[in-house]
């Protein structure tokens, strides 16, 4: 698993500067690379930056947000945060309702007149509650679930 960090400074100015980071590094040899690519940066004082790309994340689509949040939900443990991208990541879904409503109904055959009575949504946040999945939202109806086992 691979990240490319990119120099904002640089990005903002029209030139591409960056780094590809082993995702599964230590998180202090990550940040040590980071500052080492924003230190050579040709915008002189650069400090801010972003993953503008990624590989072998086994399905997860990685944004320069979402990443930062599936690493603070594991508190920088990368090896946690790689083993929910691989093994762990149920998929983006609208919300946590939907992703119990298709759960549901792969697993389960629903009688045609008892459907309209099951509440996906509170299905979902009970999921969401007992603490057998956590999400990471990524905008306006769109979530990404994880199994948190």
């Amino acid at each position: 698993m691979r990240i490319y960090v990119a120099d904002l400074a640089a990005h903002n100015n029209g030139k591409l500067h960056g780094v590809w980071i082993n995702a599964c590094d230590d998180l202090d040899v990550i940040k040590a690379q980071i500052n080492e690519m924003l230190a050579k940066s040709p915008e002189g004082f650069a400090e801010e930056y972003a993953i503008h790309d990624y590989e072998g994340f086994s399905g997860y689509t990685l944004s320069e947000y979402e990443g930062g949040e599936l690493l603070n939900h594991f508190g920088g443990d990368l090896e946690d945060a790689r083993t929910a991208a691989e093994e762990n990541y149920c998929g983006c879904y609208k919300s946590l309702a939907d992703y119990a409503q298709e759960l549901t109904e792969e697993t389960t055959q629903i009688p045609e007149n008892l459907s309209y009575y099951i509440d996906f949504e509170r299905m979902g946040r009970d999921m969401d509650l007992s603490g057998d999945v956590f999400t990471i939202e990524a905008g306006y109806e769109t979530v990404h679930i994880f199994w948190n086992h």
